[in-house]
């Protein structure tokens, strides 16, 4: 018979699980990491050393492209899909570097000048290869047999959307007749006003969801106050930059402001949408409480194409 008087086992102590995080600290960390992150690149660009103004700033793109293939194929392996992951990413960092060596040695000043059009056929050449060895892998691989539609897709849309998007903020930077670096300010300004506008106004006052079954919290007042809050950015930093955005108008900085503002809520959405099929809160864990790279960089992925056919097309035209 047991011993009534003796004391009830203790249970283990379970350990404190970590606070969430609110709405308002996680905007606040991802806002500080992406001034932090964005400072470091613009502090390359506008450095007076050649060597940290081209090959830092190399250095800072191959890393953000690596990163953001590695979370972006994580999603994709998540999913339960295949893909190519070493290849994408080997040839998604050949991209970067390839592009910039082409810019900056083979055609640069003012063998480039006026020329951006060769770039992207560089570019070009580049993706067919890529396209073509990326089905040969497919013919030797031995454990995607039966998928390989689906690995050669996927890991074609990963080059794709992080390091092809990605590059046209190189072909900014080096963008020939004008001072390329303050449009890639001028574009990263513009970007992560939208967000701060989005969220703001969709704190305050937000009550009709965007998509809700992609993401829960943007809203319709949300998505209007990126608009507003986006466009009145480019046109005051349009203001203060005068001469240094070369062609750049009233009429174009509210252009830019409106068309940027829409691209970055719909870049937002498009990554909300992958990580929400991978069945993830975030992309990544490279910001601890925060999320991935990607996460900081979704809305400048779409804007970076946008800043650069407008910058040529319109500005440059």
């Amino acid at each position: 018979m047991p011993d009534t008087d003796s004391p009830a086992p203790v249970p283990a102590p379970t350990p404190a699980a970590s606070p969430a995080l609110s709405k308002g600290q996680i905007f606040a960390r991802r806002l500080l990491s992406t001034v932090l992150l964005w400072t470091i690149v613009l502090t390359a660009i506008f450095s007076g050393t050649k060597f940290i103004r081209e090959y830092v700033f190399l250095g800072l793109m191959v890393l953000l492209a690596f990163t953001g293939l590695v979370e972006f194929y994580g999603l994709v392996e998540k999913r339960g899909l295949v893909c190519f992951r070493i290849w994408g990413i080997a040839n998604g960092i050949l991209l970067l570097v390839a592009t910039f060596f082409y810019v900056t040695v083979y055609q640069p000043g003012e063998a480039f000048r006026g020329l951006p059009s060769k770039a992207n056929d560089f570019e070009t050449s580049v993706l067919i290869l890529f396209v073509l060895g990326l089905c040969v892998r497919e013919f030797v691989s031995k454990k995607n047999q039966g998928v390989g539609l689906t690995a050669i897709s996927t890991t074609l849309f990963g080059l794709m959307y992080v390091p092809w998007l990605l590059n046209f903020i190189q072909k900014i930077n080096f963008f020939p007749g004008v001072d390329g670096r303050y449009y890639v300010l001028y574009f990263i300004v513009v970007t992560k006003f939208s967000d701060l506008g989005a969220y703001c106004t969709g704190s305050l006052i937000g009550r009709h969801k965007m998509i809700p079954r992609i993401s829960p919290g943007k809203t319709w007042e949300g998505f209007f106050g990126a608009i507003v809050v986006s466009t009145g950015a480019s046109v005051v930093f349009a203001h203060f930059a005068g001469p240094n955005l070369a062609h750049m108008k009233l009429v174009h900085a509210i252009a830019l402001g409106i068309l940027l503002s829409v691209a970055a809520v719909i870049g937002d959405l498009i990554e909300s949408l992958f990580k929400r099929e991978a069945g993830v809160k975030d992309s990544g864990r490279f910001f601890p409480g925060i999320g991935g790279i990607l996460d900081l960089l979704d809305s400048l992925l779409f804007n970076a194409p946008l800043m650069y056919l407008y910058l040529r097309h319109v500005l440059t035209h």
